[in-house]
C-alpha cells in the first residue's frame, strides 16, 4: 500500500491474475483539492495569494493541518497560474471542491484581481 500526494491510500494488488492498482479515496478521512486559477502579469501576485489563502481559512470545510497553500506554478502564455491546494474531509471534497472555486473568484473580483484567460493581441501595421 502507498498514499498518494492527494492523501488517497493505493493498494498495489500482488496477485498473478491482477495487473492493477486501486485506490481508495476515503481510506484515509481526507483528501486534498487541488485547483488552479490564473491571474494577470500585471496584478500583485502577493495580495493575491492573501486573498485567496484568506478565503481558504475562512471555510468551515477546510482542514487547519495541513495548512492551505497557494502558489506559482507557471508564466503562462496570458496569465500567472496559481496552484491552490488545501485539505477537506473526504466526505466533503464535492462541496469544498465547488465552493472553493466560487470564492475564489469572487474574493478576486471584489479585490479587483483580473483572472485570465487565453487571449491574443493583433498588431496591424500599415506600410
Amino acid at each position: 500500500m502507498i498514499v498518494s500526494p492527494q492523501n488517497k491510500r493505493i493498494i498495489i494488488l500482488n496477485d498473478m491474475y491482477s495487473n492493477g492498482t486501486v485506490t481508495n479515496y476515503s481510506a484515509e478521512g481526507r483528501l486534498r483539492v487541488d485547483l488552479s486559477i490564473g491571474i494577470g502579469y500585471n496584478e500583485d501576485i502577493m495580495k493575491a495569494k492573501r486573498v485567496l489563502l484568506e478565503g481558504l481559512t475562512s471555510h468551515d470545510s477546510v482542514l487547519k493541518d495541513p495548512a492551505a497553500f497557494v502558489g506559482a506554478t507557471e508564466m503562462a502564455e496570458s496569465r500567472v497560474n496559481l496552484a491552490v491546494r488545501l485539505f477537506c474531509n473526504a466526505s466533503d471534497y464535492w462541496k469544498v471542491f465547488f465552493t472553493v472555486n466560487e470564492r475564489m473568484k469572487i474574493a478576486l473580483d471584489s479585490n479587483n484581481i483580473g483572472i485570465l484567460f487565453p487571449q491574443r493581441d493583433v498588431h496591424i501595421i500599415e506600410k
